[in-house]
């Protein structure tokens, strides 16, 4: 993957900061993690742990870490059932706090993710994805990016990947400052961000298609 210019503060002084600030706040938080942790055994029940691949920065495969937010109910068959259904107010407690996000504090420090970047999607995704929108992973995805604090899950995936795309090309530590404040704000404020891809309507795969056929369809007008 060919990749643009980087400044200074991209390629070295951003990763600095990220180690600092996610090692401090791992120290500092770790009596909420303890809390949540024993919070979400008692609710939720083992693992309390959420462990999920995603593509990360050049596209590489790693594990992404979140305090688990569903049970684990399944019907007669012993299919699990829907998401909407296996999130309890408990669970539903943790993402709008933005609690079931602190784990991934870890795949900050460990050099997984950044503070600041596009958020990871699911793996599926990317094969769906059209050569600019591949730049997304040119950089750590984030714990939170430019599209989470700019339209929540009203943004579509071409809008919010065009974000994405947009953050990669200018990397600044005050446009950083911007979104990480932006945030703040929006979890104070009890604003879920839009973390998670699942959030969205449908996938990159059925988006795509959906475009196909309403394309299919204009043309078919036109004649």
């Amino acid at each position: 993957m060919k990749q643009g210019k980087q400044g200074v503060y991209a390629r070295y002084i951003k990763r600095i900061l990220d180690v600092l600030l996610s090692g401090c706040a791992l120290i500092v938080l770790s009596p909420v993690l303890l809390i949540v942790a024993v919070l979400v055994r008692t609710k939720l029940g083992s693992p309390v742990i959420f462990c999920q691949e995603r593509p990360g920065k050049d596209e590489k495969i790693f594990k992404m870490y979140k305090f688990r937010s569903m049970t684990d109910a399944r019907d007669e068959n012993g299919e699990l059932l829907p998401d909407e259904v296996r999130l309890t107010k408990f669970g539903r407690a943790l993402r709008s706090t933005s609690l079931d996000e602190l784990p991934e504090l870890w795949n900050i420090f460990k050099g997984d993710m950044s503070i600041v970047g596009p958020r990871p999607l699911l793996v599926r995704d990317v094969a769906y994805m059209d050569a600019q929108q591949h730049r997304r992973h040119e950089v750590r995805p984030g714990l939170t990016g430019l599209a989470q604090v700019t339209g929540r899950n009203a943004l579509d995936w071409d809008t919010k990947l065009a974000l994405d795309v947009s953050y990669v090309q200018r990397v600044t530590l005050a446009g950083d400052l911007k979104i990480l404040f932006a945030t703040v704000g929006k979890v104070v404020r009890r604003e879920q961000v839009a973390f998670e891809t699942e959030g969205y309507d449908m996938d990159l795969k059925d988006w795509n298609e959906m475009k196909a056929q309403k394309q299919r369809e204009r043309e078919t007008i036109q004649c």
